[in-house]
């Protein structure tokens, strides 16, 4: 509609420069839908073109100004309408004037800092996105363009097991031993349960992922834990001496990796909770934390240059010859 005027005389779309061979990544929304939008790492360069199509041909645009901002913000759901900006850049693409046909602009943001992944959880977002503004006196003309930011590391090198007891005295004893403390997203959780003292009857036995997500700070901290999966151990009762194998592949569940106070507004953290259940329906169960990293080596080899570099950076590697030492010998496995 156009009443008297007023109303939106043109459209904006925004075309990346690589939009044809850049991969896409799924990602929830805040409806919990998932949909596909372009991957970028830490580092790399985001550019490309903004189109703008008069609606009207032959008729004159008035604006204060065209500019395009590649913005990163946190959005906390209980403070709606106060978005923390950790990343905030501006390029114009035309001064105060007129357009009297539809234009293309070019803009490129070069190297980019994306420190943090992109995050829709429970009671936050964390969104990366291009903004274009057409400045107009009375209602300015917008468009946003989402992508998705995916954060890369190597393999820790600290990765020790996990081994840890549940007991009641006189009643129950067992220990569970996990393979390591550390996972990657496809990785597979290995590990073992040994029944030392069953003297209760024990009906079924599972293990839990467990993600809290953590929001606020002092006194105003909200805690909200989502149970991922639920991994099914043992369907009867147990007896002493008996060992039960664990193989839990991650690849089956939609997780993050872990995330530590984010800009000082959020963390996200994964919990293995090993829950047993007596015939009288009584629970018991211990939680470990581990801790989620998504692995990058694999993914640098069709990366670019600069992309590999801010990988680098962000995993605090000093030795660039032998992170590409390491990249041609994965190439060659």
């Amino acid at each position: 509609m156009n009443f008297f005027g007023f109303g939106q005389t043109a459209e904006i779309d925004i075309v990346l420069n690589d939009a044809e061979t850049r991969k896409k990544a799924e990602h929830n929304g805040e409806d919990g839908r998932k949909e596909k939008y372009f991957r970028f790492y830490d580092g790399e360069t985001v550019s490309g073109k903004v189109n703008v199509t008069l609606k009207y041909p032959g008729k004159r645009l008035e604006h204060n100004g065209i500019k395009v901002e590649f913005v990163g913000q946190i959005e906390l759901y209980y403070d709606r309408g106060n978005h923390h900006e950790f990343v905030s850049l501006v390029k114009d693409l035309a001064r105060p004037g007129e357009l009297t046909q539809s234009q293309t602009f070019d803009f490129e943001f070069t190297h980019v800092e994306k420190p943090y992944e992109s995050y829709t959880g429970q009671n936050v977002k964390l969104r990366y996105f291009l903004k274009v503004t057409i400045s107009r006196k009375l209602s300015d003309i917008t468009k946003e363009l989402d992508i998705v930011v995916h954060t890369l590391s190597t393999y820790p090198d600290l990765n020790s097991s996990i081994k840890m007891e549940v007991g009641i005295e006189d009643c129950l004893h067992i220990e569970f031993e996990y393979n390591k403390s550390k996972y990657h997203l496809k990785d597979v959780i290995v590990g073992k349960i040994y029944f030392l003292l069953v003297r209760i009857k024990i009906r079924h036995m599972e293990i839990d992922i467990i993600r809290r997500e953590t929001t606020g700070t002092g006194p105003s901290v909200y805690n909200e834990n989502d149970t991922i999966a639920k991994y099914e151990i043992m369907d009867g009762a147990p007896v002493r001496g008996e060992s039960i194998p664990i193989r839990l592949f991650l690849s089956s569940y939609e997780l993050t990796p872990t995330m530590k106070d984010v800009n000082k507004k959020f963390s996200v953290r994964y919990f293995l909770n090993l829950v047993l259940i007596d015939e009288e329906d009584r629970r018991y169960f211990k939680q470990q934390e581990i801790i989620l990293w998504r692995k990058g080596d694999i993914v640098k080899k069709s990366m670019s240059h600069q992309a590999i570099m801010a990988a680098q950076r962000f995993e605090g590697s000093s030795n660039p010859e032998k992170s590409h030492s390491q990249s041609a010998e994965d190439g060659k496995s």
